[in-house]
């Protein structure tokens, strides 16, 4: 009798210790930061100019089996434009065991900008698609994600008489610390 208690002892203190340790297979979560490259077009009375930009961000976050929310905040740079930026994104990924694909869109505001020549960019809606791969290191806490990502915000200043909208697209590399 008393091998049978123990070891029923045994078993539910190791369930209870190894419970912790799965309860963050279902909700994960995170912290991070972004780097990108890639070109910013702005569309001005039916002219477009293009340079290369640079972006970079911090995010934080909850990673769901099929499904993770962020906010997100973004540093945009590019010749004549600098822009802060504010994103709440949700993305649908399929979970596979070391590379997983996904796709999102994401919604929020231009904070503060200047697009030269003393223009400042309005604080207006901006939109996002995003479309990406994770890598997960199954050892370490990190996930790298690697992503192709267009950021649209329409009206983001006015030059020349006219409202003009801004087109950042980039390829980015995203590494997030899961807790």
């Amino acid at each position: 009798m008393k091998l049978k208690s123990a070891a029923f002892f045994t078993a539910a203190i190791m369930a209870f210790m190894t419970a912790d340790a799965h309860a963050n297979l279902l909700f994960d979560p995170y912290i991070g930061a972004s780097v990108g490259v890639g070109g910013a077009t702005t569309f001005i009375d039916g002219d477009t100019h293009s340079e290369m930009a640079q972006s970079y961000g911090a995010v934080i976050g909850l990673d769901i089996p099929f499904v993770r929310i962020e906010g997100e905040y973004n540093y945009l740079n590019d010749k004549d434009i600098t822009a802060h930026t504010a994103m709440a994104n949700a993305y649908l990924k399929m979970p596979m065991i070391l590379i997983s694909p996904y796709i999102g869109a994401g919604v929020g505001a231009i904070l503060d900008g200047d697009a030269g020549h003393g223009i400042d960019i309005e604080s207006t809606v901006a939109y996002q698609g995003m479309l990406g791969l994770t890598f997960d290191l199954p050892v370490l806490p990190f996930k790298i994600d690697a992503e192709a990502r267009a950021f649209y915000a329409p009206d983001a200043f006015s030059a020349a008489g006219e409202d003009a909208d801004l087109l950042h697209y980039d390829i980015r590399a995203k590494l997030r610390y899961i807790f």
